[in-house]
């Protein structure tokens, strides 16, 4: 049986949102909702919020989560690399719990939207497929398609395609013939252990499958106004009970 652990990574100094992670988000602080929907999933063994900030560390408890450590300061800052993140909490609790992790769920809490039955069909997904990383994501609209951006040239505008010899004569004019492509929606990540344990630690590894999922879901909430569109996001699902 493979150890597969949720690391819910949330540092204390968030500048657009002031203590944004134990800010009240319908009824709850933010990183409840994450909190709660991983301990629904009977995949994971454990669920560990990775945390440099005593306030925090005391509501992820309250909710059920682990706090076995403390974040170093140096990698709860806004350019620290998620993966010294990751690797941090491997180390420790290979030294100081000898316990060895196969497979790391990585989930962020300004994702509220997130539900159990996500998290349990990307590991499905993950262990289907023996990839290295499962990526979450959504599909791009048709204004965000890479086929309708257009940049400036000195001979005019042209689509960002038109650098890999697409003719802009042939490309779709409808929404139905675009092509489908997709976006990272930062919702689930699942990733080998493995692939942090080298002398260069990465997220992705060699090979990576993507769990699509609806756009409906996607709330990553980093601004004032993108909190509350994810509140009436999140009371519209509660009220239409959708999962």
């Amino acid at each position: 049986m493979k150890k597969i652990i949720a690391i819910i990574p949330a540092r204390g100094g968030s500048k657009g949102i002031p203590e944004k992670n134990i800010k009240n988000f319908c009824g709850k602080p933010l990183i409840a909702w994450a909190i709660e929907t991983a301990l629904k999933n009977k995949r994971l063994d454990r669920v560990i919020v990775s945390t440099d900030d005593k306030k925090i560390a005391r509501i992820a408890r309250k909710y059920g989560a682990e706090t076995p450590f403390t974040q170093p300061a140096e990698l709860a800052q806004p350019s620290s690399r998620m993966e010294q993140v990751f690797v941090y909490a491997l180390r420790w609790l290979k030294k100081n719990e000898n316990y060895d992790v196969d497979i790391i769920v990585w989930l962020q809490p300004t994702s509220p939207l997130r539900q159990s039955h996500h998290i349990d069909e990307a590991t499905e997904l993950f262990l289907k497929k023996k990839c290295d990383a499962i990526i979450s994501a959504s599909e791009l609209p048709a204004s965000h398609n890479p086929y309708w951006i257009y940049k400036e040239s000195k001979a005019g505008y042209k689509t960002l395609f038109n650098a890999m010899d697409q003719n802009i004569k042939d490309i779709p004019a409808r929404r139905q013939l675009l092509p489908k492509y997709y976006f990272m929606n930062n919702i689930i990540f699942v990733m080998r252990a493995e692939n942090l344990t080298g002398a260069h630690p990465t997220l992705f590894g060699k090979t990576q499958q993507l769990y699509k999922m609806s756009d409906f879901y996607d709330a990553d909430i980093n601004t004032p106004e993108e909190w509350l569109w994810a509140e009436n996001k999140f009371r519209r699902m509660i009220k239409q009970k959708i999962k």
